[in-house]
């Protein structure tokens, strides 16, 4: 149980036909990309608070309180509109989290939860319910900023495209699982009908014989222009599908330069058990993808050296949570959290950048225009507040 807790105290500190073409891309570039700060917001709540989701005008923003459980909507200069509590065992909760909440237009919210997919009005109203294809008995969760289900749109019908929670009959500890896995799902909003896509393709680590926990194939995706762009966890490849609600067709592959990176390697499938769902902040994962003004802009956190790992563990284990922290805040300084740039059209390399300096490097959001970093939190001050700073990506 030590070693369990250890695991999610990290996450809290970071806080088709035959095989596709693989394109690869150096990392050294002429054009000069960074971050310039234009504006920031201040969300004035007591708590731990955890940047969510925006409509695409970043006008509204959602934030998800894990102390109190409060969902919080706020204007885009801080102003909070709302906060909507759906716990406990009434009509309209959600049940255990499976992803943090999401804008919808101007005046809606989903939050996708155990017991479905739930539309709330701002009021925290719910207006619609959506079964899950299956019913789920176990799931985790992490919370990583901005990481949650995307609002896309096709013919003027709007879908949420979300990490799939089916367990299809399986466990990671089966063949089958790898066989069957699909790591997204996409929802009609006024139907309810779901389809899911995004199997482990041929070439994906995946398929090695290995058995691997939830967040080593923790999807972060993006739709795009009627393209899909999909990487399993800390797989280092985005996967690109030509994609509609109906149909995904492999692309490409994308094989990503990660500096520092700490591949992935699995267990033996005897070590895993069914039902039994396990995360590890300490392993590479792909955080975040989004697709703004002709980039993709992937966020990466390259690992920690595994072998050092097990040390810091083993001190943790031994009741020297102190020692066993401030190691593992050394192996974190090791292996930077960064953020590649792509050209969406030639898929070419432009930029790896470094978070923007005092941001919490565990993620970050995206509206049309702007990206969005969460304040990196006082050491040794507790804070009443959560500060959101506004950023361009621009041309030195």
């Amino acid at each position: 149980m030590r070693n369990s807790f250890f695991s999610l105290i990290l996450l809290g500190l970071f806080s088709a036909c035959g095989s596709p073409e693989e394109n690869v891309t150096e990392r050294d570039t002429s054009l000069k990309l960074e971050f310039e700060l234009l504006d920031s917001l201040d969300l004035d709540f007591l708590g731990s608070p955890i940047l969510a989701s925006t409509n695409p005008e970043g006008s509204r923003f959602a934030f998800f309180d894990f102390p109190s459980k409060k969902i919080i909507i706020s204007e885009k200069s801080g102003e909070i509109l709302d906060t909507l509590s759906k716990n406990g065992d009434t009509p309209d909760a959600y049940g255990f989290l499976i992803d943090l909440p999401v804008i919808w237009e101007n005046d809606k919210l989903i939050q996708v939860g155990m017991n479905g997919v739930f539309i709330y009005d701002q009021e925290g109203n719910m207006l619609k319910k959506i079964k899950h294809p299956e019913d789920m008995g176990a799931a985790a969760f992490m919370s990583i900023t901005g990481k949650t289900s995307k609002i896309v749109q096709f013919e003027g019908v709007s879908y949420l495209l979300m990490n799939s929670i089916r367990t299809r009959n399986t466990y990671a500890g089966e063949q089958k699982f790898y066989d069957t896995y699909k790591a997204l799902e996409i929802v009609n909003l006024e139907t309810g009908e779901t389809t899911d896509f995004g199997p482990f393709e041929e070439g994906s680590l995946f398929r090695n014989g290995k058995g691997f926990i939830q967040s080593d194939y923790l999807p972060a995706f993006a739709e795009n222009k009627g393209k899909l762009y999909l990487s399993h966890g800390g797989e280092p490849k985005v996967w690109i599908y030509d994609f509609s609600p109906k149909n995904a067709t492999l692309d490409t592959a994308l094989a990503l330069d990660i500096p520092h990176l700490f591949p992935i390697e699995g267990v033996d499938r005897e070590e895993l058990s069914e039902g039994n769902f396990s995360v590890n902040g300490g392993n590479a994962a792909i955080k975040n993808i989004f697709v703004q003004s002709g980039k993709i802009l992937i966020s990466y956190f390259p690992g920690l050296d595994p072998v050092e790992m097990v040390e810091a563990q083993k001190l943790w284990s031994e009741g020297k949570e102190e020692e066993g922290m401030a190691l593992y805040r050394k192996l974190q300084e090791k292996s930077p959290p960064g953020i590649l740039i792509y050209d969406e059209n030639s898929l070419e390399l432009l930029a790896q950048l470094d978070y923007p300096k005092n941001t919490n490097n565990g993620g970050h959001l995206a509206d049309r225009e702007f990206i969005y970093f969460q304040k990196a939190p006082a050491q040794d001050v507790e804070e009443d507040f959560l500060r959101v700073y506004k950023m361009k990506l621009v041309e030195k």
